[in-house]
């Protein structure tokens, strides 16, 4: 690919963090000074620019398409309340055209402080059900490097801010330094939390519900240097055989698979697959919805695609002169049904010739159908391409 389709400019630093979401007609970029930009993605255009932190910004997710979650150098994790209707009220002037720091935000919803001595971004899933004030689809799972003790990961529950696991990884019997990269998800109503670590070891840790202990059901060092980001894609049932990736300071990518459905004391695990790309240096490993591909973001400058069956390398994206950071997949639709009902979005599918549909309509049904990938460089600009 010779050339991505656009390239959005706006950020007077290093874009550190991108995520898609609202099936895809959003894009919130977030850069080393602390600003995040809400980019809409059909015409290309800000719809929201705030100061979200004073130091650098080194994850952002959203939270029911209504809320932007973002976790700071500053060790502050925030959630922003952006909901469509708050848009048209919001400050759009981006910070490389404006010198004023004097933006409004959006409304402020919560407000954790947390270790932010690495630089490990935060990892969420939903969270449980239960008689709690919020309907489980209101509730969320919070994983982050603990405050008591660098080497441990905390959970936290929100919307009600406690903690809910504590050091969790606290009594390894082997050293593996800072967390440096996390995942949190459930799997047939289990808790399950990836950590790559600066020792360079994936490790994989399962929540018994009835005793509530964190067990290690994985664990691997396929790296020589800290892990720098790992992904990974849903098993299905009822096979439960989980596979991520990890990638790392050195320059090796592995890929790593578990059997889910037994024992939590005695797993059954393969050895990671490995590759060396000789490319050293590639972070914000994501992995395409359809866990079909998934892409790296180079040191080098360099966005590096990959097959997530063999690792093969199947595309190199050139086009930024500095150094890569982030990288983010749009969700791939089923071009015949749309996105899901209930995440805020029509699910009428709007054929493009459809002389009757508005331009609005056409333009956001070619995001929904576009296989789009967004990267973000130490310039300060975010490349979008399409990807098969």
């Amino acid at each position: 690919m010779e050339a991505p389709v656009y390239v959005i400019r706006g950020h007077p630093s290093p874009v550190h963090s991108l995520h898609f979401y609202r099936s895809n007609s959003r894009l919130v970029s977030a850069d080393a000074d602390g600003w995040v930009v809400l980019w809409d993605i059909p015409i290309r255009r800000p719809v929201a620019v705030w100061r979200a932190h004073h130091a650098a910004v080194l994850g952002v997710a959203d939270w029911d398409d209504s809320n932007i979650i973002t976790h700071g150098r500053d060790n502050k994790i925030y959630v922003w309340q952006v909901r469509p209707e708050d848009e048209p009220s919001l400050d759009t002037r981006l910070p490389a055209t404006s010198s004023s720091e004097h933006h409004r935000p959006p409304w402020l919803l919560h407000a954790l402080d947390v270790n932010a001595l690495n630089f490990c971004s935060f990892a969420i899933c939903p969270g449980p059900s239960g008689n709690l004030d919020s309907p489980a689809s209101r509730q969320l799972l919070l994983a982050v490097p603990s405050s008591k003790d660098p080497n441990a990961i905390d959970i936290y529950h929100l919307p009600s801010q406690t903690r809910s696991h504590a050091a969790v990884g606290q009594h390894l019997d082997f050293k593996t330094g800072m967390p440096m990269a996390l995942r949190l998800f459930n799997v047939n109503s289990q808790l399950i939390l990836l950590a790559g670590y600066e020792s360079g070891h994936a490790i994989a840790f399962t929540l018994d519900p009835e005793s509530n202990i964190w067990h290690t059901a994985y664990s691997s060092k396929p790296h020589s240097q800290p892990v720098l980001s790992l992904d990974y894609h849903p098993p299905s049932e009822p096979v439960a055989l989980l596979t991520f990736y990890t990638s790392s300071a050195d320059s090796i990518v592995a890929k790593h698979q578990i059997q889910l459905n037994t024992n939590p004391e005695n797993p059954e695990a393969s050895p990671p697959q490995t590759i060396n790309t000789r490319h050293a240096g590639q972070q914000s490993l994501s992995l395409r919805s359809d866990g079909r591909i998934f892409a790296t973001a180079g040191w080098d400058s360099r966005i590096r695609v990959y097959t997530a069956k063999n690792m093969k390398e199947v595309a190199v994206l050139k086009w930024h002169r500095e150094g890569c950071y982030a990288v983010a997949f749009a969700k791939i639709f089923d071009r015949r049904e749309g996105p899901p009902a209930g995440d805020g979005r029509s699910e009428e599918v709007v054929p493009a010739n459809d002389t009757i549909a508005t331009v609005s309509q056409q333009r956001e049904h070619r995001t929904q159908q576009a296989h789009m990938l967004a990267a973000g460089s130490k310039d300060g600009r975010v490349s979008l391409w399409e990807i098969f």
